[in-house]
């Protein structure tokens, strides 16, 4: 019994120490987990022997030994939760003096004031610098495949630099060699001069703006131009041979080399324009029809106007001629003849028209009608006012610009146009610029037609110009300079390429990216601009479908004195991370 009694005694005893020692290890500050261990009997040889009755006071002994563990394991718990709470208030209160020090301590304050001043002054300075889009890692990998400055078009865009020695020219071809094109430049001479100013990469091409035969293998296998070529000096004949007829002449071995492919294809050109009417006999004129009519009836001014007359014939000198006068108010005449287009064409796969005219400087409205032939009553009206001057000129009128006579009517569709109409009628009139202006009678017209034809669409420009707004030009030279240049613009514009004319301010010889750009329509700019955000724009503008067919002046942001502000501009900073062209542009005009 007396060793029995130890062993149980003892058995208590470590089964108590494993107990506390399990409580300490899994008490924390915030929460205590008690573990319970129940020791397992296991019978020896030796009890085995005893008696029946020592077993059943065994067992009520180790029932009382079990009540007064059970009663000290409580007493235990209870005290081990007393000292967790103290512990955890007294590990509270110095994590509160630890705050309390930090934000009272004046070295610490320092330093947190500090580092939030260079977080807000380092993104305030990054407003001014040039910014760069930040990738995930997906788009950095693909930009490590084909470079940062890769295009996708480029690939299989070759771009004609036309002056690629020049002070622009230079910045394109580098600009285009970085993002991939295939670039050829067109050169006066090849020397060592020449060859140290462009990469090796670039196929050099020697010719002439003023000689065409040259011009033949220089466009051959490209589908893009860029002519940054101008006039070394003031002479006449050199603006005239270079600024004018030198882009007329690469106009023309562009449209011919585009011709003989689709020759090729047992087709026609995409860039080629679609003749109308072209009027060169007087069979020509068979068709067209002479029509007068009013607005309203006035019956009291009848009696006292003098009528309305007009003709439409072929003079001695071979010139189709629409002329006449309208002195009845509200009245009009209109020449108008329907559509014969060849079996498979219809004028919704052309932009616009373009007419060749002259005269004494009217204004006209062209009017489209469109509908099934068969029943007129189902027929819609599409208007477009267009300005001529006195002499020769072409005018073009895009779809886009026909609003319909009944403002109920939907959009115009070109596919449904058959009868093409030019009003004339007395109001509306400007006077025609001119000493002679003045002395002639707005209610009289004359319209001398050469032809009409429908101009092919497309989504990105062919051919982009850097013309000039002749600010920074010598006075004495400006108008010269300024003239070749409009001739030049207008020989491209009548060429049927999507175009795209660039008139930078004052060239300036200075990184770019760095300052604001302009755009404006107006020739109200008068500030400079570096010769690489030009060379930017021009790249920027060979797949932008909204620099097709426009005209734009940019120069630097101009910051106006204070009380000097007469108008405001959109300013876009420059930047390859973004394509600030297409919101610049998108706001101007087209056919400018």
């Amino acid at each position: 019994m007396a060793a029995a009694a130890a062993s149980i005694h003892l058995l208590s005893a470590r089964t108590n120490s494993s107990r506390k020692r399990l409580n300490f290890m899994s008490t924390d500050k915030y929460r205590t987990t008690q573990i319970v261990i129940i020791p397992k009997a296991s019978a020896s040889t030796e009890n085995s022997s005893t008696s029946g009755k020592k077993d059943s006071k065994l067992t009520k002994k180790n029932k009382k030994f079990k009540e007064e563990e059970n009663v000290n394991d409580q007493k235990e718990q209870i005290s081990n939760n007393a000292e967790t709470e103290k512990s955890g208030k007294s590990s509270d209160s110095t994590d509160v003096i630890k705050r309390i020090d930090e934000a009272v301590n004046p070295v610490g304050l320092g330093r947190k004031s500090r580092q939030i001043f260079d977080e807000v002054w380092k993104k305030f300075s990054n407003l001014g610098q040039i910014s760069r889009t930040e990738y995930d890692d997906v788009s950095s990998n693909n930009l490590l495949a084909f470079g940062e400055f890769t295009i996708p078009d480029a690939q299989n865009t070759t771009v004609l630099v036309i002056g690629a020695s020049s002070r622009i020219g230079r910045l394109v071809v580098r600009k285009l060699m970085l993002r991939g094109y295939t670039v050829k430049g067109l050169v006066r001479r090849i020397d060592q001069e020449v060859t140290d100013m462009l990469p090796r990469s670039v196929e050099l091409v020697v010719g002439d703006v003023g000689d065409p035969v040259s011009l033949q293998n220089a466009v051959e296998g490209c589908n893009k131009i860029i002519y940054c070529a101008t006039a070394r000096s003031s002479i006449t004949g050199d603006l005239n041979r270079v600024d004018n007829r030198g882009v007329y002449n690469v106009a023309k071995a562009f449209q011919d080399y585009n011709n003989q492919l689709a020759q090729l294809r047992a087709g026609k050109s995409s860039k080629s324009k679609f003749l109308i009417a072209k009027f060169k006999s007087e069979d020509s004129l068979q068709g067209w029809e002479v029509r007068q009519g009013t607005y309203f009836q006035d019956v009291v001014a009848s009696k006292y106007d003098g009528g309305m007359d007009a003709k439409f014939e072929f003079n001695e000198n071979g010139l189709a001629i629409f002329s006449g006068y309208v002195f009845t108010r509200g009245g009009y005449v209109d020449l108008s003849k329907k559509l014969s287009l060849p079996l498979g064409f219809t004028l919704d796969r052309y932009e616009g028209l373009v007419l060749s005219v002259g005269g004494n400087g009217r204004s006209y409205v062209v009017i489209l009608e469109t509908g099934p032939l068969a029943d007129s009553s189902q027929s819609k009206l599409y208007f477009a006012r267009i300005n001529t001057k006195s002499g020769f000129c072409r005018v073009r009128v895009p779809f886009s610009a026909f609003r319909p006579v009944n403002p109920s009517d939907p959009p115009m569709d070109p596919f449904l146009a058959h009868t093409l109409t030019i009003r004339f009628e007395p109001r509306r009139q400007r006077p025609v610029e001119g000493p002679n202006g003045m002395k002639q009678d707005p209610r009289s017209f004359e319209l001398i037609l050469e032809y009409i034809k429908a101009l092919p669409s497309g989504q990105e420009t062919d051919f982009i110009l850097v013309s000039c707004t002749g600010s920074g030009i010598e006075t004495s030279r400006r108008e010269q300079v300024l003239k070749a240049k409009k001739a030049g613009e207008d020989s491209l514009r009548r060429s049927g390429l999507g175009y795209t004319i660039v008139r930078p301010g004052p060239l300036k010889e200075e990184p770019g990216g760095q300052r604001a750009l302009i755009f404006d329509q107006g020739n109200r700019i008068s500030q400079g601009i570096s010769c690489a955000d030009v060379a930017d724009i021009c790249v920027k503008a060979l797949h932008d479908s909204t620099a097709r067919n426009k005209s734009f002046d940019v120069c630097y942001e101009y910051v106006a004195e204070q009380g000097q502000e007469l108008y405001e501009l959109v300013a876009h900073l420059p930047d390859k991370a973004n394509n600030y062209l297409t919101p610049a542009l998108s706001v101007l005009e087209k056919n400018t």
